[in-house]
C-alpha cells in the first residue's frame, strides 16, 4: 500500500464511487456502509491508475466543533483546496483521460496542453467538488 493515500469526503460517497469508475476507470476494492443498515458510506476503497483513493460520506455528528475536526464536503461551487494528480504513462493518456472524465460529467478546468515544465497537462473538477489533474512527461528534446 502507498505511504500516503488521499481520503476524500463527498456529499454522496456511493454515487461518487460509481462516478469515479466511469470518469477515471477506478476499480472498487471495498464499500463499507455505516452500521444498522443506513446508507452512508463509512469507507470506500478505490484503485485509480495503480494508486489508492479512499472515499467517505460526511458524518457531521462525529465532527469536532471547529478546526480540523469539522469536515465538510466540497462542491463544484466551492471546490476542495487539495487536488489529485493522475500521473499518466504517455501524453496521449492525458488527452484520453481528460476526454473520459469530461464525457462522464467532470467540468473542464484546463484543456490538455503542453506546458513549459515539459509535460502534457489537463485539469477537471468532478461533480463532488474535487479537482483532478492529468499529467504526463513529454519526450525529452535534443
Amino acid at each position: 500500500m502507498p505511504a500516503v493515500i488521499p481520503y476524500i469526503t463527498v456529499s454522496n460517497a456511493a454515487e461518487a464511487m460509481d462516478f469515479y469508475k466511469k470518469a477515471f476507470a477506478a476499480t472498487e476494492n471495498a464499500r463499507m456502509a455505516e452500521p444498522e443498515g443506513k446508507k452512508r458510506i463509512m469507507h470506500g476503497d478505490l484503485t485509480i491508475k495503480g494508486g489508492s483513493v479512499f472515499v467517505m460520506d460526511v458524518f457531521a455528528e462525529h465532527a469536532g466543533t471547529e478546526g480540523c475536526g469539522s469536515v465538510a464536503a466540497p462542491s463544484p461551487a466551492k471546490p476542495s483546496a487539495t487536488s489529485m494528480v493522475l500521473q499518466c504513462a504517455a501524453p496521449s493518456d492525458v488527452d484520453a483521460g481528460y476526454k473520459q472524465a469530461v464525457d462522464a460529467g467532470c467540468v473542464s478546468v484546463s484543456k490538455p496542453e503542453d506546458t513549459f515544465w515539459n509535460a502534457r497537462f489537463a485539469v477537471v473538477c468532478d461533480p463532488f467538488g474535487h479537482i483532478w489533474m492529468f499529467n504526463a512527461d513529454l519526450p525529452k528534446k535534443n
